[in-house]
């Protein structure tokens, strides 16, 4: 599919951070250079001293998304923008991450191509939690992980998982980690889960600190529903480490890979293999 001309970009900056303000400067004028134009989201424009658009009006006007901070600012711009269905380009203000693979040095040459139509658009897996409470459906969505975890520290958690309505396993211990293709080098890969490729179309689930050693994490096709419960005690649900909620007992959450996927804007280079082996130091 032919690449759309990009005329219009909005601006996602990391939050807390106002020495951004000159990289912002640097980014704006790089984009203007080729006639685009540059639609500032107005609590980063607050930080910095700038007015702004309210996110809701960036989405509906620009052609992509620019957030420009770590990979925790293009998750959370992610999960705000799920709604609008447009794609995100991440560039890093620090060290190279998984996700925001670009350095604002790199930037003049890529919007360059990305005049040029050269550039690609990845697709990736979100998953879906829904909750249902007092006979009403309340959703989430994840772009790294849903990880279903004790209340007090004190005590192991009793997880039971079904796929599909059958019975599959009861996990002991810390919890469980359900994981996106790209949320496997996260959480997941910390409680000693697989890696996977960030365009499968897959998810696992990985124990955390399992009180059985034979409880291993598995990998389970993305047509596939999972049913999480716990009978004994209240639970927490974390999504994507930056939101908590409790599940009660008698409650389920069922999680399942998202109808809609985000799409992430890459360099036509751009290799994943790359960027693991420089992160996590294979070959060293």
């Amino acid at each position: 599919m032919k690449n759309k001309t990009i005329k219009k970009v909005g601006v996602v900056l990391r939050p807390s951070t106002p020495e951004l303000r000159d990289g912002y400067e640097k980014l704006e004028a790089i984009f203007k250079k080729y006639t685009i134009e540059v639609l500032l989201e107005s609590a980063s424009a607050a930080m910095i001293g700038f007015v702004g658009h309210d996110f809701k009006t960036i989405c509906e006007e620009a052609d992509f998304l620019v957030s420009f901070g770590g990979d925790g600012t293009l998750i959370s711009t992610v999960r705000k923008s799920f709604d609008y269905d447009i794609p995100i380009l991440g560039i890093h203000a620090g060290n190279l991450g998984f996700l925001t693979d670009l350095s604002l040095d790199e930037l003049d040459s890529f919007v360059q191509k990305i005049t040029q139509s050269r550039y690609r658009v990845d697709e990736r897996a979100v998953l879906e939690a829904t909750v249902i409470k007092n006979a009403k459906e309340f959703k989430m969505y994840a772009f790294n992980d849903v990880v279903l975890t004790r209340t007090r520290v004190s005590n192991m958690i009793h997880v039971e998982a079904l796929v599909d309505g059958r019975s599959f396993n009861t996990y002991y211990g810390d919890g469980v980690v359900v994981s996106t293709p790209t949320g496997s080098t996260a959480y997941n890969l910390s409680a000693g889960g697989p890696v996977l490729f960030p365009m499968s179309n897959v998810f696992a689930l990985t124990p955390i600190c399992p009180h059985s050693l034979t409880q291993r994490p598995v990998v389970l096709p993305g047509r596939f529903t999972i049913e999480m419960k716990t009978s004994e005690e209240r639970a927490l649900i974390i999504i994507d480490g930056q939101d908590v909620h409790e599940l009660g007992l008698g409650e389920s959450v069922y999680i399942k890979l998202a109808a809609k996927t985000i799409k992430l804007i890459h360099r036509e280079e751009y290799n994943y293999f790359d960027v693991l082996k420089e992160k996590l130091r294979w070959g060293e």
